[in-house]
Formats: structure tokens, C-alpha cells, sequence
């Protein structure tokens, strides 16, 4: 039975892995199941006894890659030894990653089908809103650090970062860094401010 078991993941992450490499490639409306089958080279009833559906195997697709992420991320930010200006330069340097590896394509994909489809979003709000709170999270420990962030509450900042990655990541896969918009030069920045704000705060002392 343990046996089994096992051999249902590996098949289940097998597809998983499948069905990223078709949608990056084909985009949402062109993944087919019968294609994913294909590229894990399994029958396609494996499709359906895994997955049940198209829909379920996409969303069962950013959950997987999005809890691989976000521990990445909270490890990123407890890592103590890092000032946050270089968890920040470390977060920008796996924006670079997300989009090579296929995450960042996949994820505005499923929110533009968010837009009409209730299941759907109630899955990406979820995910999106693990990473926000990390955010605030983050922002909160900072506080305690360098002092408060101007106006902004830890909440607001949140709001305003997630806006600016999720965004940017829109605004990056319509090839706006090739009409001469330096988006991740810009986010790159921020770790410059951050990094004014740490040395304020060590003057002070």
C-alpha cells in the first residue's frame, strides 16, 4: 500500500511538471490534456484519475508550484544573517528565475482566467494572499528595525509591493523591458532605498 502510495505521487508530480512545460508553451487555451499526457508520456485516463479535470490539474499546478515558492520565500526572509536590502536583492534575483523556470507565465495566465471564472479565483486569491501576508510580515519585522515606513502601514506596503511584482511581471511578459520600461531595474532600486534606510538607522544608534 505505502508502495503505492508513493507510486501515485511521483505519477501526480510527474503531470504536474508535464502540464507546466505544455502551458508555458501553448498558454491556457491551448493545453490540452491529451498533450500533458503525452509530454509525461503516461496513458491519458492518468489525466482524469489523478486531476478529475483540466481545470483541477491547473489549479492543482499553481498550488504545487506556489507552496515550492513561497517556502522558498519564507526561508529567504528568516534568514537572519541577511540585511533586508539583500533579501530584497535575493527576492529580485528569483523574480528573474520565476519567469525563466515557467511560474511567472503560468500565474498571469490562471489570473486572467480569474476574471470569469469564480473557482478558479477563489484558489489564486488564496495563493496570492499567502504571499501578501508574508509581505506585511516581513514589513512588520522591518519596523521593529529601521523604524516606521512613513505613512504607510505594514498592510499598505504589502498591498503596494505585491502590486508592483505582480504587475510588473504583466507588464514584463507584454515586452515592455524591450520598449526600453526598465521594470526590474526599477524593483532592483528599491533595495537601494532599503539599504539608505539601514544606514539611517545605524547612525542613529
Amino acid at each position: 500500500m505505502a508502495r503505492a502510495a508513493v507510486k501515485k505521487i511521483e505519477t501526480s508530480t510527474s503531470l504536474l511538471e508535464a502540464a507546466k512545460r505544455v502551458l508555458r508553451r501553448a498558454g491556457y487555451a491551448g493545453l490540452s490534456t491529451r498533450e500533458v499526457a503525452a509530454e509525461a508520456a503516461v496513458p491519458l485516463s492518468q489525466i482524469h484519475y489523478h486531476f478529475g479535470s483540466k481545470q483541477n490539474m491547473v489549479l492543482e499546478l499553481f498550488e504545487y508550484l506556489n507552496a515550492q515558492l513561497l517556502d522558498r520565500q519564507n526561508k529567504l526572509f528568516g534568514d537572519t544573517s541577511l540585511k533586508l536590502s539583500e533579501q530584497w536583492d535575493r527576492a529580485c534575483d528569483y523574480l528573474d528565475e520565476d519567469i525563466a523556470s515557467g511560474y511567472v507565465p503560468v500565474l498571469q495566465e490562471l489570473i486572467a482566467v480569474s476574471w470569469h471564472d469564480a473557482e478558479v479565483a477563489k484558489v489564486i486569491r488564496a495563493g496570492l494572499m499567502g504571499w501578501v501576508d508574508l509581505i506585511v510580515g516581513v514589513v512588520r519585522a522591518a519596523e521593529r528595525k529601521i523604524g516606521p515606513l512613513g505613512p504607510f502601514s505594514a498592510e499598505e506596503v504589502g498591498a503596494i509591493a505585491a502590486s508592483c511584482f505582480i504587475g510588473g511581471e504583466s507588464l514584463f511578459l507584454l515586452g515592455l523591458e524591450k520598449k526600453g520600461s526598465p521594470i526590474r531595474a526599477s524593483l532592483r532600486r528599491v533595495g537601494d532605498l532599503i539599504r539608505i534606510a539601514e544606514g539611517s538607522s545605524s547612525d542613529k544608534r
